[in-house]
């Protein structure tokens, strides 16, 4: 502790010593020392003043006080009087009361006291009254008995202007000191208070300046100065200080011989030094720069301004130049270097940034104009343009890209074939050699014009007249040709810039060989895609149906939509996803279509039929996860049934969206469809929903790459379309599917997009006929008659013998083996289409009979005399179908015995 403490105590003392060496410490002991003598002789000559003044109001006070009494009317009468004394000792006790003097006394002409405020002093001899005696007034500091004072004696005359008495009045010197000491205190107090005051302004001043000065010493101020002096002309860097005002401050050595100044440049202006005016301009304009290049003579200099105002100096510019005549060579070729560098990062951003080919090309031509070449031409060969693997005939190939700083170039357009059939073109030299070929000079490059003497006169002519020819290879692969063109004023190409254009040219290859074989793999996709979706929508007349099919820009996806023909006249709508791209999601979307198409030809309701797809799913999730380790890994559907006799649609969903419904009146809404999982989780069972739709409503199925992607939300989605179909209100659906997507298609499509709008049709009521059948053989005939007259009606004759036959057969089996209720209903739509319902869930199947077998062979005889025929189940038993042609007779009838009708 001992040992810190005094380590402490050394620091303060040095810290100490050091402030009192410092200027600023210095400064501040000066100012004190001052500001204490300038206080203390304020105070002193206050003192003085103070009883001065206390002295001369004593003064003025006594000879106001004798003046008075002396001229008082009584006073001269008193003295006239036989016993003055007696008259006047009470007058002067009075006055000496009243005046606030210390004494007041009346005396003979020679001093003697005839009355006094003090009586004891009556009859004494006053002293220094001669001249009052004389007739003049005498005002005095006093010192005589009995004591020092400030009198005044004041002569009394009579009429004729004799003395007869003199008066005196006065205030002792100690009452005039007291007066005075009792102002030093306050002298005192405000000499302390203004040398507090300079303390403090003091120590702010000296403050200020030990920032300025960093606390040095002024021996070490003066080598600091000495050090910067030499310094700043001994730097092989000239350095200029300007003022605000245009005129040069400080100009060191090196500015001086750099710019040839004259002796006497210090304090004129820099317009009158004899500058290049651009850089007198700059000096005197204050602009900041750097590493400006500015010639003087024969030099060039780099210039640096800035401003002086912010570092705390006065208003001004320093400048530094330096001689940069020597180094231009080697920054010029580094400028180049970074600027080719910069080329090449750019290169590498700029091209390839679609996976197109022919915009990959482009890229390359536009990315090297004009900071390598005047005009680019790219060059591929036709199979890398479709995507296929390259040729190994590379005579002919097709302009991709053309650019250039000017539009009216003589090179020939995207799109022509160009031919390299001369072997002496640098363009061929290149594709034989596989590496580039430079001709600096196309004026006596005598190869190049053999390939099209007229077209080279005109480039010629043009002002073309380098060239630098580079074939585009990946994996060793000849994909094309790119020729970079540099035209005059340009400087020719020259052997550096060959190497550059070989790692543009390599950079923009493996761009365009990505490109092309996604462009293959896609065409793959899409055509896998293409050719698993339906071509055309199927003839009915139940929907007017419409649809948009885009697949994604990025690769194909399992988006699909189908519209399936039912028994009755009714028409299945039918909308999936595929979770995923490429050719493994369109490859499982064919396969769940074909799923679909396959269950409906059941006739299966939508919840059923969802729920054998999800089984299907889950158990194909189940064989590729063993052999692959991946599965569908999600698929939506949407399954809708629309009965266009009843106008009912029934519809079940497993993660799709719910359809819009436009009414006829143009309201817009979506219904609640139950939504279930997807499929392939295990979410069944699903559920219907069921909705009666008016004739001329119209259904929009779509998938979610209509309604979402990267810049909208769903329900901003959703909220689009609503709007969109409202403002479509009566359109077809071929309209209406045109204005969904042009207020909905996004700028990039990232998903496939599926649309499939279907407007409702009723079958007239007239074209339908339906009958109650009692079970009993007997109606049979009844029902059958009825059926040939409706049949009439229509204008079927040509059909009735044939659907009498067909009734006859399936309202006999439905008495015979169903049970009730039985009904047969009759419609008349594009085939003629006869239904026979009854209460039991047995499904007759064809089998063969033996050739002794009786009876039977009806549902047979039912097969070829209907064009389809088949059975669907109900909640309440089942319907036998059958469609017939409008126009077709009779089939003929070869029964083979070995069929036989089938068991139900």
């Amino acid at each position: 502790m001992r040992g810190k403490s005094g380590r402490l105590g050394r620091t303060g003392r040095r810290g100490r010593l050091l402030g009192v060496r410092s200027v600023a410490g210095q400064v501040l002991l000066l100012q004190v020392v001052v500001a204490l003598v300038l206080i203390v002789a304020a105070v002193m000559a206050l003192s003085f003043q103070a009883r001065y003044d206390s002295e001369r109001d004593a003064q003025n006070r006594s000879r106001a006080a004798a003046e008075t009494f002396a001229d008082a009317p009584g006073t001269l009468t008193a003295l006239r009087s036989a016993d003055p004394a007696r008259t006047l000792q009470r007058h002067t006790v009075d006055a000496w009361h009243g005046s606030g003097v210390d004494f007041v006394a009346v005396m003979t002409t020679d001093g003697t006291r005839i009355a006094d405020s003090d009586p004891n002093l009556v009859g004494t001899h006053a002293q220094g009254v001669q001249q009052a005696a004389q007739g003049r007034t005498v005002t005095e500091i006093f010192a005589g008995t009995p004591h020092d004072a400030a009198r005044a004696v004041v002569p009394v005359m009579d009429d004729r202007g004799r003395v007869v008495g003199l008066v005196s009045a006065g205030v002792s010197v100690e009452n005039v000191g007291e007066a005075a000491a009792r102002q030093l205190p306050l002298f005192l107090g405000a000499g302390a208070v203004a040398l507090a005051l300079a303390t403090v302004s003091a120590a702010l001043v000296s403050r200020r300046l030990r920032r300025q000065t960093r606390g040095l010493g002024p021996a070490e101020m003066t080598r600091m100065y000495e050090h910067h002096d030499a310094v700043l002309h001994a730097v092989r860097e000239g350095v200029l200080i300007v003022g605000d005002d245009g005129r040069l401050t400080l100009a060191n050595d090196e500015a001086r011989r750099l710019l040839d100044l004259p002796a006497d440049a210090e304090g004129r202006h820099v317009t009158d030094l004899g500058l290049a005016g651009d850089t007198a301009e700059l000096l005197a304009s204050g602009r900041p720069v750097t590493d400006e290049v500015h010639l003087a003579g024969d030099r060039l200099l780099a210039v640096n301004t800035r401003p002086t105002d912010p570092f705390g100096g006065p208003s001004g510019t320093v400048a530094t130049l330096r001689d940069t005549t020597e180094l231009r060579a080697v920054t010029g070729v580094a400028a180049v270097a970074r600027e080719r560098l910069t080329l090449l990062y750019e290169a590498g951003v700029r091209i390839g940034t679609t996976l197109d080919v022919t915009r990959t090309a482009r890229e390359l031509s536009e990315v090297a104009v004009p900071r390598f070449a005047d005009f680019v031409t790219v060059e591929l060969l036709d199979p890398v343009l479709r995507g296929e693997e390259p040729t190994e005939v590379h005579t002919v190939m097709r302009r991709a890209a053309v650019s250039g700083v000017r539009d009216d170039h003589p090179l020939q357009p995207a799109g022509d074939l160009i031919r390299f059939d001369v072997p002496t073109t640098p363009m061929a030299a290149a594709l034989a050699r596989g590496e580039a070929v430079l001709e600096a000079d196309l004026t006596v490059a005598h190869g190049w014009r053999e390939q099209d003497p007229a077209g080279a006169d005109v480039a010629l002519a043009y002002g073309i007249r380098s060239l630098v020819s580079v074939p585009l290879q990946a994996r060793g692969v000849v994909l094309g040709m790119a020729n970079f063109w540099r035209s005059a004023p340009s400087e020719r190409f020259e052997d550096e810039d060959v190497a550059f254009a070989e790692e543009l040219a390599a950079r923009a290859a493996v761009a365009v060989d990505n490109a092309r074989r996604y462009t293959r793999e896609h065409a793959m996709a899409v055509t896998l895609q293409r050719s698993l979706l339906p071509r055309v929508l199927p003839e009915q007349d139940a929907l007017e149906t419409a649809y948009r099919y885009l697949p994604a820009q990025a690769g194909v996806g399992g988006d699909w939509f189908d519209v399936i023909p039912l028994p009755g006249a009714r028409v299945a709508l039918v909308v999936g996803d595929v979770v995923g791209h490429g050719l493994h999601a369109a490859a499982t979307m064919g396969r769940l279509r074909t799923a679909v198409h396959n269950f409906s030809a059941l006739d299966l309701p939508p919840d059923e039929l969802l729920g054998h797809l999800d089984e299907l799913v889950s158990r194909i999730d189940e064989e590729e996860a063993e052999d692959t380790g991946a599965g569908i890994t999600g698929a939506t559907c949407l399954y809708a049934v629309y009965d266009p006799v009843t106008g009912d649609c029934c519809m079940a969903s497993a993660g799709h969206f719910a359809p819009a419904v436009v009414r006829p009146d143009g309201s817009v809404d979506f219904p609640d469809v139950p939504v279930f999982p997807p499929l392939g989780l295990g979410g069944g069972p699903f559920e219907t929903y069921e909705v009666r739709l008016p004739e001329g409503s119209r259904l929009a199925l779509y998938t979610d790459g209509l309604i979402e992607h990267r810049g909208r939300d769903l329900d901003a989605g959703l909220r689009l379309l609503r709007d969109t179909l409202a403002e479509a209100s009566g359109r077809t659906p071929e309209e209406t599917c045109r204005a969904v997507f042009d207020a909905m298609l996004p700028p990039h499509r990232s998903d496939d997009i599926a649309l499939l709008v279907a407007r409702t049709r009723l079958l007239p009521r007239d074209r339908v006929a339906d009958w109650d059948v009692p079970p009993d053989p007997s109606a049979v005939a009844p029902v059958r008659a009825a059926c040939v007259r409706q049949l009439e009606q229509w204008g079927l004759d040509e059909i009735g013998f044939t659907t009498e036959l067909v009734l006859s057969e399936l309202i006999t089996n439905a008495i015979r083996y169903g049970s009730a209720p039985i009904h047969v209903r009759m419609l008349r739509d594009r085939n003629l289409i006869c239904e026979v319902s009854d209460g039991s869930s047995t499904s007759p199947h064809l089998r063969r009979a033996a050739t002794t077998d009786e009876g039977g062979r009806g549902l047979f005889l039912v097969s070829r005399l209907a064009g389809r025929w088949g059975t669907r189940y109900t909640p309440s038993g089942k319907v036998m179908w059958t469609e017939q042609s409008l126009t077709g007779g009779p089939a003929p009838l070869e029964v083979p015995a070995l069929f036989d009708d089938a068991a139900w």
